[in-house]
């Protein structure tokens, strides 16, 4: 794998340094045996258990507070409550995005053995783009969760019109703080949110969505995915995962993968973005 590369690299330039010691030392010995054995070692935990890759970085504590969600709710405190706002950039793109949406959802519900349409869960739904046009033509409930009340507000007051009606709960946290009903939901809908979770966080969120399931039901994550590797974006506090990593984060959650689909019709500089849906 990617950093495999990098380490191996590393390795090498170390091992350059042996021809300065002396050979025959007891030092020398036992600092070789160390060093191959940390390697091996390290490299095994990033291939095996990839939990640890960001550990360092995403949780650190200060003052009580674990920084790497301190950081995301003060990038979105700035945030407009609007469809700019939720797409930063490349609102240009929402349409696509959604009808891309649209159809991978069509896949798995309102069928024999598919999921039902009662109620879904929008999470990370922001001032709700996509409950509004995807989640709510479908389903005749709907939950919603995100960390910012202000975009809930927006949501109910203003953006989701008389679509406010079928909300039956309106969720103010993070989805790290946030245990979902049990059996309630037919579609556990996660779009551009599963990024604000550390892998650890996300892992465990994963295994209560699945408890939150009906029979038939089922999570889907629509998320960046890196081309390599993982990538930390300290601005948003966000972590861009590569699609073979959020697949171990998801099997370790004890959930299967029903179906990956790559979103079509994205600028070629936009960062990938993958669709998996599991139960």
């Amino acid at each position: 794998m990617e950093y495999r590369g990098a380490h191996l690299a590393f390795r090498k330039r170390w091992k350059k340094t042996d021809i300065d010691l002396c050979k025959h030392s007891m030092s020398f010995i036992l600092h070789k045996t160390l060093r191959n054995e940390f390697f091996a070692s390290y490299l095994y935990l990033l291939e095996q258990i990839p939990l640890v890759k960001l550990y360092p970085v995403t949780c650190e504590y200060i003052d009580g507070q674990k920084q790497f969600y301190a950081r995301a709710l003060e990038f979105y405190n700035d945030v407009p409550a609007s469809e700019e706002g939720m797409m930063g950039d490349f609102v240009e793109i929402s349409p696509i995005d959604l009808e891309g949406s649209r159809q991978f959802l069509r896949k798995f519900v309102g069928g024999p053995g598919k999921a039902g349409t009662q109620c879904a869960l929008d999470c990370g739904c922001g001032i709700g783009r996509v409950a509004k046009n995807v989640l709510l033509p479908v389903f005749k409930t709907l939950d919603m969760a995100d960390m910012m009340e202000e975009f809930l507000l927006h949501a109910h007051e203003h953006y989701l019109g008389d679509g406010a009606d079928r909300i039956q709960t309106y969720y103010c946290f993070g989805l790290q703080e946030l245990t979902p009903p049990l059996k309630k939901y037919d579609v556990i809908w996660m779009q551009w949110v599963a990024c604000h979770l550390t892998d650890k966080d996300l892992m465990l969120f994963l295994i209560k969505c699945k408890a939150s399931l009906k029979p038939n039901g089922v999570i889907i994550i629509k998320d960046n995915m890196a081309r390599q590797g993982c990538k930390l974006d300290h601005i948003d506090s966000s972590i861009i995962r590569h699609l073979d990593i959020m697949k171990r984060v998801i099997a370790q959650a004890g959930l299967d993968i029903l179906g990956v689909e790559k979103q079509e019709g994205f600028p070629e500089q936009i960062v990938p973005v993958w669709m998996i849906a599991m139960q």
